[in-house]
C-alpha cells in the first residue's frame, strides 16, 4: 500500500513515520508513505498557496492550482484522494477498514480558512476526525494513517485486531495485568480460573456492559444488527 500525503508543513510528520509499528511496516516494506509539501507545485513568484476568499471574509482560503496540480502528478488509476475536512462524513472504523485496502491513498492536509469548494471536483472522499475544528489537516491524515497501517496484513498479527473496539459495534472487552492486587484493587478471579470457554463468555459480557455504559449509541447499534 501507498499513502501519499499533500501539506505545506511536511516536516510534522518527521517523528510520526518514524517511530513504532509505522516506522516497522514502512521498514518491512508493507507500506510507503511519501510527504508532500504541495506549496512546490505554486507557479506564482512567492510559491504562495492561498489568497483572500471572494465576497469578503476573515482568513485566507487554498489555491486550486498548487494542490491540484499535485494531485495530477501523484495520481494513478489505482489512486483514491482524500480530503481532510471538518465539513465530510465522520470517520470511523468501518471507514479505516475500507482505505486499508486502497492500493494508492492521496490525503489533501488543509490550513487557514481551508478550501476552495471546487476542490471536491477533484477528489473521492471528504472525511472529518469529529466535530471539532483544528489549525490543519496534518493530525487528521496521522489519525487515517495510524488507524489504516495497523490494518494492513503482517502489521501487526491478525489475533490482535479480532476483539478490538468497534469490531462488531462493541468497544473492547476490559483487560489485566500484574500485580493481581494493586491498593486493593483486585483482578476478576474468572480470569485465572484457566477456564477459557467461561473466560470468552464472561468478556464477551463485559463488551456488551461497557458499550452500554460509555457508548449507548453503539450498542443500540450493535441491537438493531442482532435483530
Amino acid at each position: 500500500m501507498k499513502i501519499t500525503v499533500l501539506s505545506i508543513f511536511e516536516n510534522i510528520f518527521d517523528n510520526f513515520i518514524n517511530t513504532s509499528i509505522i516506522k516497522r511496516a514502512i521498514e518491512k516494506k508493507l507500506v510507503d508513505i511519501e510527504i508532500v509539501n504541495f506549496r512546490e507545485f505554486a507557479k506564482n513568484k512567492h510559491k504562495k498557496v492561498d489568497d483572500t476568499p471572494y465576497g469578503g471574509g476573515a482568513g485566507m482560503v487554498l489555491l486550486l492550482q498548487p494542490i491540484v496540480d499535485a494531485i495530477n502528478y501523484y495520481k494513478t488509476s489505482n489512486s483514491k484522494v482524500v480530503l481532510l475536512s471538518p465539513s465530510g462524513s465522520v470517520y470511523n472504523q468501518k471507514k479505516a477498514i475500507e482505505f486499508s485496502k486502497i492500493e494508492h491513498l492521496i490525503l489533501i492536509c488543509g490550513h487557514y480558512e481551508g478550501f476552495d469548494e471546487r476542490i471536491l471536483n477533484y477528489v473521492n472522499y471528504e472525511i472529518s476526525i469529529g466535530d471539532y475544528v483544528l489549525t490543519g489537516g496534518e493530525i487528521p491524515a496521522m489519525v487515517l494513517i495510524d488507524s489504516i497501517v495497523r490494518l494492513i496484513p503482517k502489521v501487526i498479527s491478525a489475533s490482535s485486531l479480532e476483539n478490538e473496539s468497534f469490531n462488531n459495534c462493541l468497544l473492547d472487552f476490559p483487560n489485566y495485568t500484574k500485580p493481581y492486587n494493586f491498593n486493593g484493587y483486585k483482578v476478576p478471579d474468572v480470569l485465572l480460573s484457566g477456564n477459557h470457554k467461561k473466560i470468552n463468555n464472561i468478556r464477551k459480557i463485559w463488551q456488551k456492559d461497557k458499550t452500554k455504559f460509555n457508548r449507548n449509541d453503539l450498542f443500540k447499534k450493535y441491537i438493531n444488527e442482532k435483530k
